[in-house]
């Protein structure tokens, strides 16, 4: 089940799912062991971990009889793009700062 027009700053925006990522940082994790880090069912993980998976942020890799969630490095390339422009924004506008505050002392 796709979810349409789905922004990745959305998914991220929820504190539930930001925990999970964090908690991906660690070790993969099946559901029944993230569940476990949380005050909701199991089914609610089950759809944090859907919405994840479809904006590429985790991939479900089966093991046996198991499903184990991993980061999925996707997921980030467009905040990462994100942060780099304003970066490179606030770069340059310092860079742009440091040249005038140049210039202007070697009027004075």
């Amino acid at each position: 089940m796709a979810i349409p027009n789905l922004d990745v700053f959305q998914v991220i925006a929820d504190p539930s799912r930001r925990q999970i990522l964090q908690l991906l940082t660690k070790d993969s994790y099946n559901i029944n062991s993230l569940s476990d880090n949380f005050e909701m069912s199991r089914p609610a993980v089950s759809k944090h971990i859907k919405i994840l998976e479809t904006a590429g942020f985790v991939t479900i890799q089966e093991m046996g009889r198991e499903r184990y969630c991993v980061l999925n490095q996707k997921g980030f390339t467009e905040i990462q793009k994100w942060i780099t422009f304003f970066d490179e924004f606030w770069s340059n506008k310092l860079q742009n700062l440091e040249t005038i505050l140049k210039s202007k002392k070697d009027i004075n």
